[in-house]
């Protein structure tokens, strides 16, 4: 395949006229990620042939807003599609190669012999924007990961502490599982605050589903329900287990003049649902 050249197209002309030869090249640098074009399409809506025109693009025409943002979109997509990043690092290389190649050949094919002094200005320039690229690319990738995150964190936090109104003054908050010291803090926070913005008077805690507490975790529930009570607030405690009890009893835990303590959920809901003013 011949090279299209004419002495009035500009460097971004002579890539674009030779589009067919550019991506030749390109696939030929980008050997991993040639076969995973149409998978990636596919997958994200992302076209890497007609998204490599636009960087060049970019790049060659200084155009460094457009570059910054094209970057940043790029870097959330590839984040949201869970795309391997070693294919897009192996992508943007592939092309900063094939682009110095095109430049090669444009010169000379213009007969023009680039001297030192431009050859390394031209190469600051080019080099500069792909890694400003590569560097926002991953900045916005990072920056979505870490927020997908943090969002399914907070939706795991608010899982892990589910307090349940089942009547306008009570509310009940069943802790399965493990409770460590960022958990119980997470408890601790979500209580206080959800007693004040649903106007909870009684709590009913079922801890059927906690076999075990550590020691300095028992203490900080405790402090919980100092809390609790402090709302104004009545704690009732529900499905203790003798393997916890015994616990609390050896370090000398107490909540009994914390909480009011009861067998289990389905008494102490019965109980309460029957004398709650409001049914």
């Amino acid at each position: 395949m011949d090279w299209y050249y004419n002495e009035k197209l500009s460097i971004t002309k002579f890539i674009t006229e030779n589009k067919p030869l550019f991506e030749k090249k390109l696939l030929s640098e980008a050997v991993n990620v040639a076969s995973k074009i149409k998978e990636i399409l596919k997958t994200g809506n992302i076209d890497l042939l007609v998204n490599a025109q636009k960087l060049v693009v970019f790049v060659v025409e200084q155009k460094e807003e457009e570059l910054v943002n094209f970057a940043i979109q790029e870097g959330v997509v590839w984040a949201k599609h869970s795309l391997t990043l070693a294919f897009k690092l192996e992508w943007v290389q592939a092309i900063r190669r094939t682009l110095w190649d095109f430049l090669y050949h444009f010169d000379q094919l213009s007969g023009n012999r680039s001297d030192l002094n431009k050859f390394y200005t031209q190469e600051k320039i080019i080099n500069d924007r792909i890694d400003q690229f590569l560097n926002n690319f991953f900045l916005s990738y990072s920056n979505y990961k870490d927020e997908l995150i943090i969002s399914h964190r907070k939706m795991v936090e608010h899982l892990s502490v589910p307090i349940i109104p089942i009547s306008p003054t009570i509310a009940v908050l069943p802790l399965i599982g493990t409770v460590d010291s960022y958990r119980i803090k997470i408890i601790e926070e979500k209580v206080l605050t959800e007693i004040s913005e649903l106007k909870v008077s009684t709590l009913i805690i079922d801890l059927s589903g906690i076999v075990d507490m550590e020691k300095d975790i028992l203490n900080h529930f405790q402090k919980v329900l100092t809390g609790v009570t402090m709302m104004g607030c009545e704690a009732v405690i529900t499905g203790l287990r003798p393997e916890l009890v015994r616990k609390m009893v050896h370090f000398g835990i107490t909540i009994l003049n914390k909480a009011e303590t009861r067998g289990t959920l389905q008494q102490t809901l019965k109980k309460h649902l029957e004398i709650s003013p409001n049914n």
